[in-house]
């Protein structure tokens, strides 16, 4: 059974984070989708309320598995769940030099697991979850933001927008 690790912050989950889980399952016999925390970044949701986004926004599927992992590197969480793949996404030049330098670094550390690398389609290579909350505030940002995330997330952003 071949088994990749999807790894990011999913702050907020967009479509493009749900076309790469749908790919990831087209390629891999088991998908987990772990959100990793980073001590230095502010979130805008939980990793409780970001894993519970994504359940809502993907159909459930027993080969698909949302979780997290903390203060370790990818790759030892990939050791850790028996993956012998990272799928990471490759949207722009910039994210493929960051990729390909963390994909070595990976592979000195642990040879046995690959980086697989998908390139989204046009309409959905320049979403990220930062440009996604850079949209959020201005008038009419709520049209804007609505094509970018799937509905239980906008959902979620309305929701805290307007407690604010």
């Amino acid at each position: 059974m071949q088994t990749a690790v999807y790894a990011g912050s999913f702050d907020p989950p967009t479509n493009g984070h749900l076309w790469m889980i749908r790919q990831g399952l087209e390629l891999f016999d088991r998908l987990v989708v772990a959100i990793g925390q980073n001590p230095s970044k502010n979130y805008t949701f939980s990793t409780q309320e970001r894993i519970e986004l994504l359940q809502e926004s993907i159909p459930s599927c027993e080969r698909l598995t949302f979780t997290h992992f903390d203060n370790r590197y990818l790759v030892d969480y990939a050791k850790e769940v028996d993956a012998e793949f990272i799928l990471r996404g490759i949207r722009s030049p910039g994210d493929y030099e960051y990729e390909r330098v963390m994909r070595h670094i990976n592979g000195d550390m642990a040879p046995d697991i690959n980086t697989v690398f998908l390139m989204p389609p046009r309409d959905k290579a320049e979403l990220s979850s930062s440009m996604v909350m850079g949209l959020i505030g201005p008038d009419g940002w709520e049209k804007t933001v609505r094509r970018y995330v799937p509905a239980p997330v906008f959902e979620a952003l309305e929701s805290k927008q307007k407690s604010l």
